[in-house]
């Protein structure tokens, strides 16, 4: 029987591990993210131009006919003219934030094409949360490609008296792709996305906005480790909002800002083991979501009771403490949230259960997670670090389910 060809994907895999390169290693080289990486192993991002191949093999130190056979011999090839295949990352997005956003506008050029009216750019931002909500990268890296362009060049053209909302809609457009870039493990882009939704949040006059914008930048910073810049833009939200609470009249959104900047700290806290300062973000946050008494998503960060009882969850795990967090998690009802808190509650439990040896409860936790959002889970780095652990834990009888997993997670 004839051996099956090898994909590119798979051809990559092996050039890789025979330079001895990780995952993280030729992502590097290549200027791409390891999500990307991972992706083109798996034959999930396709990978067709000649210019991309002749990258890739720069960078694993081999010829272009070693990672593609077929692969014509000349940049000037049809190959290297070919459609962009479809993009299953942020790549897109990361490029429309490069640079002046509407660099022509300064010039005192118009708009090139008609421009959408402020009904329209309400529905494309609300669609563009939908997107993220459900964890669908690509879609929204499509989406907000185009987006971000067009009202940035609106802003700048539109009447007076539509500038304030179009900012607003800029502020939320941005944080959108703040919050996206952070759960893809793309920090730096993140941290870029959120500071210009606090401008923008600024220019509308909308304080509320600002705040929001300043929890994306928190998470920002907890995705690159820097923990201390995290907390200080935490803590200068809580220290305005906490006083305004105290306002019986205190409207629910600024209260569901403050509880979730509450779970903010409890989660920096705890990652830095610092138990009573985390249960007392977490008192403060169940205090506040108790007020509330519904879950709701102010400023899409779906605040409320349940989601304080998910970070009561996600800490635990922090501190190393698996049983309470699975006893926590056994009373949590989460089907009323997004895709995304879904699975990223559930991918908590995996975590609980692998710090608990539990191989088979962990793997099923993390199917339940992946079938929400695959996208989100199989390109998440703690749910490749569980499946790691996982497979070291099972030894030579690694269980069908958490191998063909581990294959669709790009875990070796």
């Amino acid at each position: 029987m004839t051996a099956p060809t090898p994909t590119t994907g798979q051809r990559i895999k092996e050039l890789r591990r025979a330079a001895g390169m990780s995952q993280s290693d030729l992502a590097t080289a290549m200027g791409r993210s390891e999500s990307w990486v991972s992706q083109v192993e798996r034959s999930v991002q396709p990978v067709e131009r000649l210019s991309i191949l002749q990258a890739l093999a720069d960078a694993l130190g081999v010829s272009v006919r070693d990672v593609r056979p077929d692969a014509a011999p000349s940049p000037t090839d049809a190959a290297d003219n070919a459609p962009e295949p479809v993009s299953n990352d942020l790549d897109g997005l990361r490029v429309a934030l490069t640079g002046h956003p509407a660099l022509a506008s300064l010039f005192d050029r118009g708009p090139s094409s008609s421009v959408p009216t402020l009904a329209e750019f309400r529905a494309l931002v609300d669609e563009a949360w939908e997107y993220a909500h459900a964890s669908s990268f690509a879609a929204l890296s499509d989406h907000l490609a185009k987006l971000l362009p067009a009202i940035e060049v609106a802003v700048r053209h539109a009447p007076a008296a539509d500038r304030a909302e179009l900012h607003s809609l800029r502020a939320r457009t941005y944080q959108v792709a703040a919050a996206s870039f952070t759960r893809q493990d793309q920090a730096d882009a993140a941290w870029v996305a959120a500071d210009r939704a606090l401008q923008a949040a600024e220019m509308a006059g909308q304080p509320l906005e600002v705040v929001a914008s300043l929890f994306r930048m928190a998470h920002a910073f907890m995705r690159q480790q820097h923990m201390d810049q995290a907390e200080q833009a935490a803590k200068s939200a809580v220290k305005v909002l906490d006083p305004r609470a105290e306002d019986p009249a205190c409207p629910p959104e600024e209260l569901s800002l403050l509880g979730a900047m509450n779970l903010v700290l409890a989660v920096i806290n705890a990652r830095e083991g610092n138990r009573t300062e985390t249960h007392q973000h977490l008192s403060r946050a169940e205090e506040v979501a108790t007020r509330l008494g519904e879950d709701r998503n102010d400023f899409d960060t779906e605040f409320g009771p349940t989601n304080v009882k998910i970070h009561a969850v996600s800490t635990a795990v922090e501190l190393g403490d698996a049983g309470l967090a699975l006893e926590i998690a056994a009373e949590v009802d989460a089907n009323g949230l997004s895709a995304e808190r879904q699975a990223r509650f559930l991918l908590d439990v995996a975590r609980a259960y692998a710090q608990r040896r539990h191989v088979g409860e962990a793997t099923a936790a993390l199917v339940d997670a992946e079938t929400l959002a695959p996208e989100q889970i199989r390109d998440h780095h703690l749910a490749r670090e569980i499946v790691r652990d996982l497979i070291q834990l099972s030894g030579r009888r690694v269980p069908n389910a958490l191998r063909e997993l581990a294959d669709r997670c790009g875990v070796s």
